[in-house]
């Protein structure tokens, strides 16, 4: 069977190799811990979840939902924005419902490259970024970032070549997997540099919300992550993509959306009619009743995950690792002790098979991400504080 040659650039996959790790390590009587994985331990909204219970009763919910049919939640998405950054959006070409923002990052460049296009991506990245080029037949270049540069990429190092056949740009920050956060100003570089050189500029931004220090060198006194649209008001060149997977920990129910440029959000929506429909409706109903009703679980929410980071950090510290504290996200971006300074993939394997502890390989985002290892703050307290033990036991025996 002759498959298609799409495939290739996307078979080297070092989570496979995680999956089977963990596999192993299971089969062998080892109590997991999971910290590889930036999937929310944390209960969805009741309110959410009261909304989504009344849809199930109500079978007007349980056809087929058409573009129309999420008017109300375009509303929802539209008000949150301007609520939050003072953008004004329309709902009626300016959002675009998506089965989390995985789906728009990997499929907007469907939509944007013709083959042998570039994108540029950040490195590391989160790996649909760099999926979905592949997929639409471009090319990718790394914009390396390294802490020296505040995990920022330096736009003026991307070469004129590659500009010349560059037809996008993909940024997000807060950072997974780096947890760095870009303040605006960057962002204002971004899309100058974008509208100079013709390119779309794509934000993926689930962690928009998820800033645990009120002032912080990258925002000065403002407590959430800028939005791309602070930077590009009118939205001339950008989109970009919020979930619900995060501020309200609904990962499971798959339901994210686009803001953004009218020719961007009509080209995507294109894609998504060919490819499917839109979630049951009882599930938009529950993100309508996340967005727009009360906020402070979102402020609980990253008040918890922000607990859990001063104590996972401080764990570390303890046993000889000192890391940076992150100011946002859910994750710890820690460089690894010298002895696996080059060779992520194996400390992480290493580690499940040994403790059960598993974390996510810093090569796992790409070439720059080596040396690294990502730990997601997904558990309790006491489970943290338990992994790091079982880590010093392990450091201690390598």
């Amino acid at each position: 069977m002759q498959l298609s040659k799409r495939l290739e650039p996307l078979s080297f996959n070092v989570f496979a190799d995680m999956d089977r790790a963990k596999a192993t390590a299971k089969a062998a009587g080892q109590d997991l811990i999971d910290l590889s994985l930036g999937s929310s331990d944390l209960p969805a909204p009741s309110h959410a979840l009261s909304a989504i219970a009344q849809s199930l009763q109500d079978s007007s919910t349980h056809g087929y939902s058409l573009f129309s049919n999420t008017e109300a939640f375009r509303q929802a998405a539209a008000q949150w924005y301007n609520n939050k950054f003072g953008i004004s959006v329309d709902p009626e070409t300016e959002v675009l419902p998506l089965i989390g923002s995985q789906e728009g990052t990997a499929h907007l460049p469907l939509a944007v490259l013709n083959p042998g296009d570039f994108a540029l991506l950040q490195d590391p990245s989160y790996p649909s970024h760099s999926g979905g080029v592949y997929l639409a037949g471009g090319q990718v270049y790394p914009m390396p970032l390294l802490a020296e540069n505040k995990f920022l990429p330096v736009l003026a190092d991307i070469p004129q070549s590659v500009l010349a056949q560059a037809k996008m740009m993909v940024l997000s920050y807060p950072h997974n997997p780096t947890t760095a956060i870009a303040p605006l100003s960057f962002l204002e570089e971004a899309v100058a540099f974008c509208q100079k050189h013709n390119l779309v500029l794509v934000h993926d931004a689930p962690y928009l919300d998820f800033v645990f220090d009120t002032f912080s060198e990258a925002l000065g006194k403002q407590a959430l992550a800028p939005s791309i649209f602070q930077a590009d008001r009118e939205k001339s060149v950008s989109i970009e993509f919020f979930t619900m997977s995060k501020s309200y920990s609904m990962g499971g129910f798959r339901v994210g959306y686009a803001i953004g440029n009218a020719q961007l959000i009509q080209a995507l929506r294109q894609v998504k009619a060919c490819i499917d429909f839109n979630q049951y409706r009882g599930i938009l109903n529950g993100a309508i009743a996340a967005l727009t009703g009360p906020q402070e679980v979102v402020r609980e929410t990253v008040e918890i995950f922000r607990q859990r980071r001063d104590i996972f950090v401080g764990a570390l510290e303890k046993i000889g690792w000192p890391v940076p504290m992150p100011s946002a996200t859910m994750y710890v971006w820690a460089k690894l002790p010298e002895l696996w300074a080059n060779d992520s993939v194996g400390f992480c394997v290493g580690l499940v098979e040994s403790t059960g502890v598993a974390v996510a390989p810093g090569a796992g985002f790409g070439k720059a991400g080596e040396g690294y290892v990502r730990f997601a703050l997904v558990h309790k307290p006491e489970v943290l504080s338990r992994a790091v033990e079982k880590i010093s036991v392990f450091l201690g025996g390598s």
